[in-house]
């Protein structure tokens, strides 16, 4: 297929694209140098159309195919940010910014969309407009939602939109996807727990924090298994646990609980807060304490429409041999969620072969697989506005 051969012909290019991103890393919204080399590359590819400042940092780039004669426009999304983590993958072209490093590959997929941009400028075989959405702040910051609350879908009348997301372990030259929760929901949630302090020695004047909190950890582990069917998936989990003494001599008075749910089931992602609270309240009540419990909404569960999802496949079928259209869901969360929300569309996993899984500091984002993203978001954009 002629994208594929001009993919591997530009291959080295985009290649040097990446390892520049990969250099020079920025995080959450404060993506101001990867914007502007974006827009810098766009307006090198003949596109004139560009947007920025879309939620916040984001750019928006459209292409008009030779013709627009069915007024469609299908979105191609790429996440720009890093993350707070120090670098020791070894490679040559490492983080200079210290503590940040493109640990979850969003330099990779920026880099396969400039590709594909690059080529659909040159060819424009396809009728309609392809919206081109490069968003900050996918970790953590929820920048897909900035862009869509911006009023992204319908400035630019994206009808359908469509992501990707390099997959550890899954080989090089592989799509995986699935229609339905592909990805799963995260929210956090914040316990303070509080009693009533005292000496160690006298266990009897005082109200044992730590035992309370303690016995709340193991009570909210029972939320999944008592609740929840068995064949759905919730995960919780408390990660921190920290009490406000620092003395084996003292009760504290006052513990503190940060966890989070994540759920591929938007109902079960509802009745969890509910779960959780009730959990930390009455265990604590049981005491004699008090619980206060704060609850902080994350992503919702990613979710691809079932046309979009064969549209994603029948693109990757397309430039790979290998693609498995019924992959297991996983539990990380994705902010492409908010998009898809809004707009019909699919996410799928490109292959990155046998490297660290992401967010790892020797993380890797695999070069071969550049050729196929590219292509398959052209296909994509052919396939879903074939040419007059």
């Amino acid at each position: 297929m002629p994208a594929k051969n001009r993919f591997a012909e530009m291959h080295q290019e985009i290649t040097a694209w990446r390892h520049h991103l990969h250099e020079n890393p920025e995080l959450m919204y404060e993506v101001h140098e990867t914007a502007a080399f974006v827009v810098q590359r766009l307006k090198e590819f003949g596109i004139t159309d560009i947007t920025t400042g879309v939620g916040q940092t984001g750019v928006v780039a459209v292409i008009e195919g030779k013709t627009n004669s069915s007024g469609r426009a299908i979105g191609l999304r790429a996440d720009m940010d890093a993350l707070p983590i120090p670098e020791s993958s070894g490679v040559g072209y490492a983080s200079k910014t210290p503590g940040v490093m493109h640990a979850c590959g969003h330099d990779g997929h920026t880099s396969i969309l400039l590709g594909a941009a690059k080529y659909l400028a040159e060819t424009r075989n396809f009728d309609g407009k392809a919206v081109l959405i490069f968003q900050p702040a996918e970790e953590g910051g929820a920048g897909g939602k900035a862009m869509c609350d911006d009023g992204m879908m319908d400035r630019w009348g994206i009808q359908e939109v469509y992501g990707l997301h390099n997959m550890p372990g899954l080989p090089v030259g592989e799509f995986a996807i699935r229609p339905g929760a592909l990805m799963a929901s995260s929210d956090e949630f914040n316990i303070t727990v509080t009693g009533k302090g005292g000496h160690a020695a006298a266990p009897h004047d005082a109200i044992d924090t730590t035992l309370v909190a303690s016995q709340i950890v193991v009570s909210l582990h029972s939320i999944v298994s008592r609740n929840v069917d068995p064949v759905k998936r919730v995960v919780l989990t408390v990660g921190t646990f920290e009490t406000d003494s620092t003395a084996s001599n003292v009760i504290a008075h006052t513990a503190k609980l940060q966890g989070t749910v994540r759920s591929l089931d938007p109902e079960y992602r509802t009745q969890a807060e509910t779960w959780v609270r009730r959990v930390a309240e009455s265990t604590a009540a049981a005491f004699g304490a008090t619980a206060e419990v704060e609850w902080v909404p994350g992503y919702p569960v990613t979710i691809n429409d079932e046309n979009g999802t064969a549209h994603a496949v029948e693109a990757a079928q397309a430039v790979s041999a290998k693609v498995t259209a019924e992959t297991p869901p996983i539990m990380p969360s994705e902010d492409f969620s908010y998009m898809l929300e809004q707009r019909p569309g699919a996410y799928i996993f490109l292959g990155n072969g046998d490297t660290q899984m992401c967010h790892h500091p020797a993380y890797v984002f695999d070069d071969e697989a550049i050729p196929l993203g590219c292509s398959w978001f052209a296909e994509l954009v052919e396939r879903r506005m074939p040419a007059a």
